[in-house]
């Protein structure tokens, strides 16, 4: 799915066109933020693409949304 990251006031951002939804990322599994996941304040992950350091904000990438299931950690790919 297509995500917006960008820098506010308060931090970093995650905008989901798709849902019209912008929230908060509250935790970032790599320091450089790309690379790895994010949870964003309603409680989804998101793995986002390898990108380097210094990319400018605000940019756009294909994230994956992730998902807990009985076997484990999964990324759900949007079907539609």
């Amino acid at each position: 799915m297509k995500v917006t990251i960008r820098r506010t006031d308060n931090g970093l951002s995650a905008y989901v066109p798709r849902k019209d939804l912008e929230e908060p990322i509250v935790e970032i599994e790599n320091e450089s933020l790309w690379g790895g996941f994010v949870v964003l304040a309603n409680g989804w992950r998101l793995l986002l693409p390898e990108l380097p350091k210094d990319t400018r904000l605000p940019v756009t990438v294909e994230a994956r949304k992730i998902v807990n299931d009985d076997v484990g950690i999964v990324a759900q790919r949007e079907t539609s």
